[in-house]
């Protein structure tokens, strides 16, 4: 019995997937180096991150997969839900089997739970697309810090770019210790050793942020204050369009403590 450990990149992912084909093999697991440690008596064969096979078994399933389920696995991968893995490669297996219409066998456990765990991130992804807000610092950046639930970064990725193609900006996930900088040429994943932003709500250090910033912050409460009718406050229904765990992260919400 064997499990396959992998870098935890879903290129690394793809490539155990290719590796299992080729050697002939069926893990008992496919887990990150993390979660190797949950095996005792079971052999390990780590399997090294390579581009060009992680390529083949990508455009094998975009081959064949609908349009709108080609992201489908990415997206579920993105969860890092424990036991992901398998159920990728499970799913796998069969469509590559020339199994028919799966993508719609939701009697299947496996093709039901990437589905509805898809939908999810996604869910989560449009969050990030709402609740972003950007701190402006004194060399022109701009910088958000923020904790999604799943790893939706590299989903929201394309839409700041297009959206701020002229601004250099850094979106960083805090849970997750990287996050992506954009220089107005290109993009690149970075990891910040020594944070000058608070790690619970993003806040960039008082000293860091541009004049004008506190300045728009402060306008900004304001304005939401004035806006907000108190008699016609929904706490519930507030919450169910601005989940409290993004709360921290806005100014507007950050006045009411």
């Amino acid at each position: 019995m064997k499990i396959y450990t992998y870098d935890n990149s879903f290129e690394g992912l793809l490539t155990a997937v290719f590796e299992c084909y080729r050697r002939k093999d069926f893990p008992v697991d496919i887990c990150s180096r993390a979660g190797e440690q949950r095996y005792l008596f079971v052999e390990s064969v780590h399997i090294e991150t390579d581009p060009k096979k992680a390529e083949r078994v990508w455009k094998g399933i975009q081959d064949k997969l609908s349009g709108r389920n080609k992201q489908l696995l990415f997206y579920a991968f993105l969860s890092e839900e424990q036991g992901i893995e398998m159920k990728i490669y499970r799913f796998l297996r069969r469509l590559f089997s020339g199994h028919f219409n799966l993508e719609t066998d939701y009697g299947d456990s496996d093709v039901l739970y990437l589905t509805q765990t898809s939908q999810k991130v996604k869910k989560e992804a449009m969050r990030m697309l709402q609740f972003i807000r950007f701190q402006r610092t004194k060399d022109g950046m701009y910088f958000c810090g923020i904790e999604p639930r799943y790893d939706v970064i590299p989903m929201v990725l394309n839409h700041y770019q297009k959206r701020f193609a002229d601004q250099k900006w850094l979106i960083y996930d805090i849970k997750r210790n990287y996050g992506i900088y954009y220089d107005k040429d290109k993009a690149e994943e970075v990891e910040i050793s020594k944070k000058q932003f608070n790690t619970y709500n993003g806040q960039v250090k008082q000293a860091l942020l541009d004049e004008g910033e506190d300045f728009y912050q402060k306008l900004w409460r304001s304005y939401f204050k004035h806006v907000s009718i108190e008699e016609r406050k929904n706490l519930r229904l507030q919450r169910q369009h601005m989940p409290r765990r993004f709360w921290r992260y806005l100014p507007e919400k950050q006045m009411e403590g």
